[in-house]
């Protein structure tokens, strides 16, 4: 039996050193032509196949796409990431999943590592202070969720129809005093989109608005309960489910079982635990599929920058 050959073998063979075949392998491009060509000759000639692990390590990249998420504990992303993974994976890549903490330097952190790993591509849930940028720099190599781009594919959702749906589901039941909890305007999807949709409604039915604006945690929507809700208040629209959780706490603290509470997210385990409440699902896990399918297509040539808008699901 032939024995096996190690990059020492090869960079013995090439008559250079280990490092340097390492390069070579990982499409380093400080390598001299002639170098590379030497090398890569010897390692085609020798039938020597690089360690899958090894070439990861070492910066290389053998059908890697970089996952950029905003919070591990988010259920909807997560939603997302469950179809996107299903897609990749069946496309032949393996998938690294990093943490923003929508912080905006570290993104730009995990980019730069992805960059020298030499990723196929990346997908980045997006946010407010998202660094647009520095994307944009990955081009047809990059889709962002929940952001409006230009230069890069994105999948963004209809913040304005979840909210839409979410009032008319209460017009429906007869209610018409409809209070807002929602996230800080400065928040261009989750807060101003959905505090917009709230607004128009107002307007257009001629109804004061009342609402409250905070966070995107459950802790802040507990405490706004108190500033928004009346004797006649029949509902509070919710801008996430996240938000939802803390609005029933704070109500069932006071014991207000007339109000009717929506959020949006289609969270399974807050209807399960509130089978009164009604949430609308924005489309997460259809999101995650439609990411995964634009990113692949484009890494094939088969697919230009594209924008999509996932609808909401019902």
């Amino acid at each position: 039996m032939n024995k096996k050959l190690t990059i020492l073998d090869i960079a013995k063979l090439s008559g250079v050193g280990k490092s340097t075949v390492s390069r070579v392998i990982t499409n380093d491009p400080k390598v001299k032509p002639a170098t590379r060509a030497k090398v890569e000759q010897v390692i085609q000639e020798s039938g020597y196949v690089p360690s899958k692990s090894a070439q990861l390590m070492r910066g290389g990249s053998q059908k890697v796409i970089g996952v950029i998420i905003s919070r591990l504990d988010s259920p909807s992303e997560n939603r997302a990431v469950s179809t996107m993974l299903a897609e990749l994976y069946r496309a032949g890549y393996d998938v690294v999943i990093m943490e923003s903490q929508f912080s905006r330097s570290k993104t730009n952190e995990h980019l730069a590592v992805l960059q020298k790993r030499n990723v196929d591509g990346v997908i980045v849930f997006g946010f407010t202070d998202c660094d647009v940028e520095a994307l944009n720099l990955w081009q047809e190599k990059a889709v962002v969720i929940a952001l409006d781009t230009q230069d890069v594919s994105s999948v963004n959702y209809d913040n304005i129809a979840v909210i839409q749906l979410a009032i008319s589901h209460l017009e429906l039941m007869g209610i018409n005093d409809i209070a807002f909890i929602g996230v800080d305007p400065s928040d261009r999807s989750t807060g101003e989109l959905r505090l917009s949709a709230y607004l128009d409604w107002c307007k257009r039915t001629s109804v004061e608005p009342n609402y409250k604006t905070g966070q995107l945690h459950h802790e802040s929507a507990y405490g706004l309960v108190d500033d928004v809700i009346t004797e006649t208040t029949q509902a509070i629209v919710c801008a996430s489910d996240t938000l939802a959780l803390g609005v029933i706490k704070r109500l069932q603290e006071l014991k207000r079982t007339d109000i009717a509470v929506t959020g949006v997210g289609g969270n399974d385990l807050l209807s399960f635990l509130f089978p009164n409440i009604y949430s609308i699902d924005p489309g997460y896990s259809q999101a995650g599929e439609k990411a995964a399918k634009l990113l692949i297509a484009q890494l094939s040539g088969e697919g230009n920058i594209t924008h999509v808008t996932q609808k909401p699901v019902v």
